[in-house]
């Protein structure tokens, strides 16, 4: 353990903030109300080094229950809670509710710290003691150590810091990998400086000059300057009090509640999954009920949606939706507190499932099951659910995100899975992305009997246009993870892919008997035609066809070179063409240059049919315009050098 966040707990008057002091030197109350108060009514911070070395935050919360919402705000990072009593009160009403916060976070290190011994004598302590044990039975913190210590004369402080250092080396270390979170519990501007938040840094790595987005606003920022400690750094890490100077924004847009984060990792959201835990202590909880939530720094009001019943029972847990009233963000496991509307009281609380929930139809046995694989599956049940719900292609860092799963969980449980023949993997651009096998199939299937359909309505076309594929079957999906996914179904030898166009392996264009008789009639008429075809509409009339036939075989001469388009409504058969085209170089070879009458008069033609074809020839690259004249490009004189 190398950074350790320390809070305080506990009933109002009892000491909390002294303790501080005694400990650290630091009066936590910074304002000028809580001097006069006496009692602490905002977050207080101060630093501490423990004797082994390490150093520690402290949070200093408020005890009283009209500033519980406060204590929430600083309770949610922190790794390790001090539970003050006071020896002459012993447990109080904001104890048990501190006690009952700690358990809903299932902060699960602590030392107990009996407080004002000075003012008891050892029989009134014993009883204390007692009382305290009895408490605490059942809890996170049954087996924790307890000091008696005097702020005052100082008695038992050694004992204090010795007691937290033996604790602190059981702490898990909050993960220094993946993404920055830091839920911004103070924010104020500094003069010079601009906007300043504080909080804990619940994962990543910061660095000072790092991009952050501080959501729900998605507001685009960067780390100008660190402090940690009071001191400036470079970087901070997960585990530590940090302060960011935040660049380019006003301190009003960062509100408390507000979380500082990697760019992209978190989605605002009005609907969270989560398994609701209901205190003993509390009342029934009805569906649909008002309640106050708190999320790492945050409280935000919403409304209790019970997917399995109409009404919990104290004690009880169950499956919930919550419909906020205003967007927030989270990641799968985070934990949170429910308050009761009015009056206000710790009621409950639990973890996030599903930090970004689509709503769900309440008493229906799938939607459970399924929030019961994403809240205890294992990672392939948790990413194969994910994968199908979402009916899309994903990357690892999109499943991690979506899951809540580590992304180097997700890459190794995708191998697994890709090996089980469970998966499809798709690459591209470097990128790997992931499908359900069986989603593949099914899309296969579904591209297929579409094409099939298709080469039935249109035989003379190559296939069914991607675009169209795209946007009418697979419109949430981006066109580049389209293309891709086409591209493997090519490789299993499921469709042929044309420029444009998507076929089946086995089609290839052609007419029916009858239009076939048809269409070498059409042909002929062109080659006989020669140098002087007829229009489009004139030709397909002699061969006795209507207008959209008409079009769909000239699509299809076009495409198979069977005729060449020259100008808008002119069209020579190729072989013609190809005819004219020697013929011309022939006379350029010789003659070196042409005019429009002369290239009539060797196409034995008309100036209408002449001019057209020039043009064309022009923009072949076999000849250029020069004045009225054309002559033979240069490449056209390599290739008759060559």
């Amino acid at each position: 353990m190398t950074h350790l966040i320390i809070g305080t707990a506990g009933h109002v008057d009892h000491g909390k903030t002294m303790l501080v002091k005694a400990l650290t030197g630091v009066d936590t109350d910074r304002l000028k109300e809580e001097k006069e108060r006496g009692i602490s009514i905002e977050l207080g911070f101060a630093s501490l080094t423990l004797p082994s070395g390490l150093q520690a935050g402290i949070v200093d919360v408020p005890g009283h229950e009209r500033f519980i919402k406060n204590m929430l705000a600083g309770v949610g990072g922190i790794d390790l809670v001090l539970l003050v009593i006071a020896a002459d009160e012993g447990v109080m009403p904001q104890t048990k509710e501190h006690m009952d916060i700690i358990q809903l976070l299932q902060i699960p290190r602590g030392v107990v710290v009996i407080t004002k011994v000075d003012l008891v004598d050892r029989e009134w302590l014993d009883l204390v003691r007692e009382e305290i044990r009895d408490f605490l039975k059942g809890t996170t913190l049954e087996d924790a150590p307890m000091v008696e210590v005097s702020s005052i004369t100082g008695r038992g402080l050694d004992e204090l810091l010795r007691a937290i250092d033996l604790v602190a080396q059981k702490v898990k270390e909050k993960p220094a990998t993946g993404h920055v979170r830091l839920p911004v519990d103070r924010v104020f501007s500094v003069t010079g400086f601009g906007t300043v938040v504080t909080g804990t840094l619940w994962s990543g790595v910061l660095h000072t000059g790092d991009a952050l987005e501080i959501m729900p606003r998605r507001i685009a920022s960067r780390a100008r300057m660190l402090q940690v400690h009071g001191q400036k750094v470079e970087k901070a890490r997960a585990g530590q009090r940090v302060a960011i100077n935040l660049t380019g924004v006003e301190v009003e847009a960062v509100p408390r509640g507000s979380v500082v984060a990697t760019p992209g990792i978190l989605t605002p959201s009005y609907r969270m999954d989560v398994r609701l835990i209901l205190l003993e202590s509390a009342r029934p909880l009805k569906n649909r009920a008002r309640v106050r939530m708190h999320l790492g720094t945050a409280e935000i009001m919403c409304r209790v949606i019970l997917l399995d019943r109409e009404e919990l029972v104290p004690g009880d847990t169950a499956p919930a939706q919550l419909e906020l009233e205003e967007p927030a963000v989270a990641l799968q496991g985070d934990r949170f507190v429910i308050r009761s509307y009015s009056p206000v009281r710790t009621i409950g609380g639990g973890k996030i499932i599903d930090p970004v929930a689509p709503k769900h139809r309440r008493m229906r046995t799938e939607v459970i099951e399924k929030l019961l694989t994403r809240e205890k599956g294992t990672p392939e049940e948790i990413l194969l659910q994910q994968l199908n719900s979402q009916q899309n292609i994903l990357t690892a860092e999109e499943l991690a995100r979506a899951s809540g799963l580590d992304e180097q969980v997700v890459i190794e449980t995708m191998q697994n899975l890709a090996k089980k023949n469970l998966i499809r993997t798709i690459f591209l651009e470097n990128q790997v992305s992931y499908l359900p096998e069986e989603v593949y199939q099914q899309w296969a299937e579904k591209i297929r009997s579409v094409v099939q359909e298709y080469h039935r309505e249109f035989p003379l076309r190559e296939g069914f246009p991607r675009e169209e594929m795209r946007s009418r079957f697979f419109a949430r999906m981006n066109n580049k993870h389209f293309q891709a996914l086409l591209q493997v179904m090519e490789e299993d030898n499921l469709v042929k892919l044309h420029a444009q166009e998507i076929a089946l392996p086995e089609f290839t264009p052609q007419p029916e008997r009858k239009l076939e008789q048809k269409i070498r009639y059409l042909l002929e008429i062109y080659k006989e035609a020669n140098y002087q075809p007829p229009a489009w509409i004139e030709a397909t009339r002699q061969a006795g066809l209507d207008g959209p036939m008409a079009q769909e075989i000239l699509q299809y001469l076009l495409k198979k070179g069977l005729l060449v388009r020259v100008a808008d409504d002119l069209y020579f058969h190729a072989e013609c063409l190809d005819k004219a085209r020697q013929e011309l170089i022939n006379y350029l070879r010789e003659k070196e240059e042409i005019t429009v009458g002369e290239t009539r008069d060797l196409l034995q033609t008309s100036r209408k049919y002449a001019l057209p074809l020039l043009e064309y020839f022009d923009r072949e690259k076999t000849t250029k315009r020069v004045g009225d004249k054309r002559v033979l490009t240069k490449m056209e004189k390599q290739k008759i050098r060559l």
